[in-house]
């Protein structure tokens, strides 16, 4: 598929110039169709032993196609719910106590900012926050976990480079795997946590994390049922899977695993290169359009989210919603955001530009 067809895949560009990948990327036809036709065989035949045959090759495949897109081995691969899940379970299988430290940035996402209270409430690990860009200059003798974005969900900036620290890094991938590419060999981190709805265009409700084998072996399992058990069948001598399998979630479902995996093949039968390029291009052309319309474009990197002044973010959410143009405000800041994906296109960010203001 040409990546000028891409655009052609998503029923909702249509009529609605969508910004919002962000949040909850578009969902491909393909996508929607494969989720009926499972909901479809489930109705017609039942779920007895084929429909669980059925999930666990869901999973199996959905599970290799994450891996080459991260750049690893799917054994180190755990299917999830969201990022905040992935999140959690690194966070919540460490052993922290009080006196020790987990670093993170001063603009995270309530996703991660949630799994680092409970940690602080439930073992005294004391949480320490600087500006993402110093992070690597922050790390203190104190220090057992830095814990930030991958890329910034309020204005798009990268992580600086965390790959020589000496303590784990875990990363919020929300809005970075898809968006841009990833490898997480060469970001060196220790864990790596990414949503299926957003920058996949998959559903809600999926998401997958990558844990290195270091990490894998330091993670306490709290969470276990017939899922992540590599013989639930053994009654109180089972034990857990011996991968990453052990984080999966207990339960996801064949439609959001068949949707999940039909998503990811049409993003993939554009090319992953070719999606990486034409959405950095077009977010970057959007910041420049911007500025020359006289909006303040929030400090940003090579990413494909663009915030820019507003004086009523919502308000005026709201107004472009009702236009046609879906993007949305980021709460106590003064900006809007726009996430800007290959299947956009230059009329998309024109009608932005030519609502904003009416």
């Amino acid at each position: 598929m040409s990546i000028s067809a891409l655009r052609e895949q998503f029923p909702v560009l249509e009529h609605l110039a969508y910004l919002n990948a962000g949040t909850d990327g578009p969902l491909p036809a393909a996508a929607s169709v494969a989720a009926r036709a499972e909901i479809e065989r489930q109705e017609r035949d039942g779920r007895a032993a084929a429909h669980f045959e059925r999930r666990h090759e869901l999973s199996a495949s959905l599970r290799s196609s994450y891996a080459a897109l991260l750049g690893c081995d799917e054994s180190l691969l755990a299917l999830t719910t969201c990022t905040t899940e992935g999140m959690s379970l690194v966070v919540g299988g460490l052993r922290f106590t009080a006196g020790e430290e987990i670093l993170t940035s001063d603009e995270e996402h309530p996703g991660l900012l949630g799994a680092l209270i409970a940690a602080r409430e439930l073992t005294g690990v004391s949480i320490r926050t600087a500006p993402l860009a110093q992070l690597a200059d922050a790390v203190s003798p104190k220090t057992r976990l830095v814990a930030c974005s991958h890329v910034g969900w309020k204005s798009g900036c990268l992580a600086p480079a965390l790959a020589d620290l000496d303590v784990p890094v875990l990363l919020d991938g929300a809005q970075g795997l898809g968006a841009v590419p990833v490898d997480v060999a060469a970001l060196g981190c220790d864990a790596y946590a990414a949503p299926g709805q957003k920058w996949l265009c998959g559903p809600d409700g999926s998401g997958v994390l990558y844990v290195s084998e270091s990490m894998l072996e330091r993670l306490e399992v709290g969470r276990r049922g017939y899922q992540n058990l590599a013989d639930p069948n053994a009654g109180l001598g089972a034990t857990l899977q011996p991968d990453a399998r052990r984080l999966d979630a207990l339960a996801l479902s064949a439609e959001t695993l068949a949707c999940s995996l039909a998503a990811l093949s049409v993003l993939a039968d554009a090319g992953w290169q070719e999606v990486h390029s034409r959405a950095l291009s077009l977010a970057r052309r959007l910041a420049e359009m911007l500025d020359e319309h006289g909006r303040d474009v929030a400090p940003r990197a090579e990413s494909t989210l663009v915030s820019f002044g507003s004086e009523n973010p919502p308000a005026e959410r709201a107004c472009l919603a009702e236009q046609g143009i879906v993007l949305r405000d980021i709460p106590g800041t003064p900006w809007l955001r726009a996430s800007v994906g290959a299947w956009n296109d230059e009329s998309d960010l024109e009608r932005l530009l030519g609502s904003l203001d009416r």
